[in-house]
């Protein structure tokens, strides 16, 4: 059985493939591509594989700009965050989707679900991507005002413009302000990198910054970059080489 796995994430990508060739009781081949770009020059040139699980999100563009530039006629499972109405827009294109963070249980009733539908799977139109970029692309444009924070017995709303960043530690969401205040907002970072729009960048997963918080980058080794923030924190905040073209893309942009 041939897999593609499209995780921009290394250890995500392993993960998931550490846990397919759990689940799959036959001789599995597994291809991990890394971005847009690797997709769409991959599945231009190479084999069809039998089933893909890709991610939404990746560090060059959402992924299914790769399923409008190449042909691909393979099942599609999303790993994804997005929430329900997101996902019911594309359900009628992919077979199915796993939220992350997934588990074991949930890979087992895709695949299992896949394994239904094999024989019955079509190929989708490229057009019907085109419009769920479309949907998603609005989606992207709501952006909060204020999130909302829990300081001792009372809920809070914080200005997003007085935001610097968001930060997990301990399985906890820290919200950082500039004023140097840490509340804890009850959302996971992938919620609040939907909420919070372009004034952010999800620079790993740990940490979800504000453009008006970094001073300047430096290079880190692995060609990783390496951010001077204006508000103080005990670990440094670095972004992967993967991501670094698009961060950097991301911090010339006037907004």
């Amino acid at each position: 059985m041939n897999v593609v796995i499209i995780e921009d994430e290394r250890f995500v990508a392993e993960d998931l493939e550490r846990n397919i060739i759990t689940l799959i009781n036959e001789p599995v081949n597994i291809t991990q591509l890394r971005s847009v770009k690797e997709s769409v020059a991959y599945f231009k040139t190479g084999p069809q594989p039998d089933i893909i699980f890709s991610d939404i999100q990746l560090g060059d563009g959402l992924s299914f700009e790769i399923f409008i530039a190449a042909k691909v006629t393979a099942p599609i499972i999303f790993c994804t965050a997005y929430d329900e109405y997101a996902l019911e827009a594309f359900k009628v294109n992919g077979i199915d989707y796993i939220l992350k963070p997934f588990t074991t249980q949930t890979l087992e009733r895709a695949l299992a679900k896949y394994s239904e539908l094999k024989n019955l799977f079509a190929s989708v139109e490229p057009q019907k991507y085109s419009h769920l970029m479309q949907v998603l692309a609005e989606r992207e444009k709501v952006r909060a005002a204020s999130i909302l924070v829990y300081y001792q017995d009372r809920i809070m709303p914080i200005k997003l413009e007085d935001i610097a960043l968001f930060q997990l530690e301990n399985d906890i969401i820290h919200l950082h302000t500039f004023s140097g205040k840490v509340y804890f907002p009850n959302k996971t970072l992938d919620e609040l990198e939907r909420i919070t729009g372009d004034h952010f960048f999800r620079a790993n997963r740990q940490f979800l910054v504000c453009r008006k918080a970094i001073i300047d980058v430096s290079s880190f080794f692995s060609r990783k970059l390496s951010l001077n923030l204006t508000v103080p924190l005990a670990e440094k905040v670095t972004v992967s080489k993967g991501k670094a073209s698009s961060f950097l893309e991301w911090l010339e942009k006037a907004i």
